[in-house]
């Protein structure tokens, strides 16, 4: 079998300016990316209105959250909103989707952030409903943390089968991801105190071990799921070696782990080339998404 084609993101973190929102999907469609997300944190834009104006502003680009907070929404509501959206920019939109993790922004809402367990396993209950209510219109469903009766959600989206993208690090994330997502998102981020992130899992063993869950929990569903990376930090040509240092100086991480980790890409447009088609074949992973499209362009143009 060929080998699965590179496709590259661009995630933006500061989405709630128009003309600056409509200046970058166009310039990433532009230079040849495949997609434009938005976060989901309190104290920022809407993850998904701004998507509508970056569907109006292309041709192409396929949008999406990156990542819904499950504990923040309603599966029903959630699929409502994702329906619609997906309508309104033409079948392009993407549901990408955690289990949310950071105590800040549950003390800031007041609403309750659970135990891990309880979020993977009221995570799993919402990807069953959502999923239905996506691709049949309609859902019944009764667990531990959620009873819905719907028998017409009153909007379909323009797709068949809008595209789940599991974002996570976890062992439960990663099995549930591979019985229910078309896109499995290594991030390499493990939570501390008060949920906040920490590169725990940016050595390429843990990323290995990951891996061998998701083909584990996946079976035959394995060839469906397109494996990416959430790039944290990235560095083209000049630069890249003082970049690479500052990582390691930031991180305290191993320079071994920097230089072999799938979420810094850093080097000249030729390393960077060798190192993500190692990924992708000892990885299986061909999806990268990253945060300066301009900066990383000449990759994308190598690849894409």
């Amino acid at each position: 079998m060929p080998p699965t084609p590179f496709r590259f993101a661009v995630q933006a973190l500061d989405y709630g300016n128009r003309e600056a929102l409509i200046d970058l999907a166009q310039t990433a469609e532009k230079l040849g990316y495949d997609e434009v997300f938005t976060a989901d944190h309190v104290g920022m834009a809407d993850p998904i209105i701004p998507l509508t104006i970056a569907a109006e502003s292309t041709t192409r680009l396929r949008l999406g959250p990156l990542v819904l907070n499950n504990e923040l929404h309603h599966p029903v509501l959630l699929a409502r909103t994702i329906a619609t959206a997906d309508r309104l920019t033409g079948g392009r939109m993407i549901l990408g989707i955690g289990t949310g993790y950071l105590q800040s922004e549950h003390d800031a809402t007041g609403i309750e952030l659970r135990a891990p367990s309880q979020r993977v396993s009221r995570f799993e209950e919402s990807l069953i409903i959502v999923r239905s209510l996506l691709t049949e219109g309609s859902a019944s469903y009764s667990g531990s943390y959620h009873r819905v009766e719907v028998d017409d959600l009153g909007i379909r989206p323009v797709q068949d089968a809008v595209p789940i993208l599991i974002g996570g690090h976890g062992r439960r994330v990663v099995s549930v991801a591979g019985r229910y997502a078309d896109i499995f998102q290594f991030t390499g981020l493990t939570h501390g105190p008060g949920g906040v992130p920490a590169p725990g899992g940016f050595a390429i063993d843990s990323v290995e071990q990951r891996n061998r869950w998701l083909i584990e929990a996946a079976c035959d569903r394995l060839p469906h799921i397109e494996r990416s990376a959430l790039i944290q930090g990235t560095a083209v040509g000049d630069g890249a070696a003082t970049e690479m240092q500052a990582a390691v100086d930031r991180t305290g991480l191993d320079r071994t782990v920097i230089e072999q980790t799938p979420f810094l890409l850093m080097g000249s447009v030729e390393q960077i080339v060798d190192k993500v088609e190692r990924l992708r074949e000892d990885l299986g992973i061909s999806h990268f998404v990253v945060r300066d499209a301009e900066g990383f362009a000449p990759v994308v143009d190598r690849l894409a």
